[in-house]
């Protein structure tokens, strides 16, 4: 789908309702604006979400990796009987 858009003199540009739409844009969505050898390019910018994790949180996570750890090895340990496959 091609388009013609102006820039105001502020520098705004303006997408038609048939191009938000085909791609799926609402308001405020954020764009990225690259030059290529073909011209301008523009495509929506995506985000993902951060979670950032407090000491204890990452304790946790440690505790859990290590039962994980004890678990596994002690369903591999030969003491147990079983022949390792």
């Amino acid at each position: 789908m091609k388009a013609t858009l102006t820039i105001t003199s502020r520098g705004v540009v303006t997408l038609p309702v048939k191009l938000r739409r085909a791609l799926g844009l609402k308001a405020d969505d954020q764009l990225i604006a690259e030059t290529t050898p073909e011209g301008l390019l523009l495509r929506p910018a995506v985000t993902l979400p951060l979670e950032v994790y407090t000491l204890e949180r990452e304790r946790e996570f440690d505790e859990a990796e290590a039962d994980l750890a004890a678990l596994l090895e002690d369903r591999t340990s030969p003491a147990r009987g079983r022949s390792p496959n």
